[in-house]
């Protein structure tokens, strides 16, 4: 007995939602079931919603955060400090920090870190707008919030020669972010506390 195939739309739907972190075809197909059982509660408001993320969230052109607006409500909020860049790999790492509370000033998203094995270099990320923000006056300390993989602690070195001509301190965190930790998956007590206790670099 043949196994039962989908039609092209829900087939359509499984392959998108396999392309996803975390889900494989198994996952996509289970998900779609359920978007399609919940057809009014769930499935059509995701497709409004990523409709209207799709026509409206876009990258800070300053930060490289997403947000409805360009530049994003980080960087133009007034009442975050200027002296203080904080540097993160990726956009997830970004909202760990807000959801902690723990920066007070702005970001700068790498968009990744330096790797050999995946073929990224310097070009690839966003380093010469970190470069040309940290020139500003204004900015006196850069905090390297990346990641403790040999890939984090690589780019963390390879920055701290960037900065070289500009006048900042260059920081890194400390204690609570475990070796080979991920900030997304940690806890706002242990983010906060590494902000806090961050040390030159």
């Amino acid at each position: 007995m043949s196994g039962h195939k989908a039609g092209a739309e829900i087939e359509r739907l499984i392959q998108i939602l396999s392309r996803l972190p975390g889900l494989g075809p198994r996952s996509a197909r289970r998900a779609t079931l359920h978007l399609i059982k919940k057809k009014e509660q769930l499935l059509r408001p995701l497709a409004r919603a990523a409709e209207d993320a799709a026509e409206r969230v876009d990258t800070c052109s300053e930060c490289g955060n997403l947000d409805v607006n360009n530049p994003c409500a980080i960087c133009t909020n007034p009442k975050r400090t200027k002296d203080v860049i904080c540097v993160v790999e990726d956009v997830a790492d970004l909202w760990a920090l807000e959801r902690a509370n723990a920066i007070k000033g702005r970001y700068l998203v790498l968009g990744g870190t330096l790797s050999a094995l995946d073929g990224i270099g310097p070009e690839q990320l966003n380093i010469s707008k970190l470069v040309e923000r940290a020139a500003d006056p204004e900015v006196k300390e850069v905090l390297l919030a990346l990641n403790a993989t040999i890939d984090g602690q690589t780019t963390a070195h390879y920055l701290t020669d960037a900065l070289e001509l500009c006048d900042v301190e260059v920081t890194m965190l400390a204690h609570g972010v475990p070796v080979g930790g991920e900030l997304d998956y940690l806890d706002e007590g242990t983010l906060s506390a590494a902000v806090k206790a961050r040390k030159p670099f």
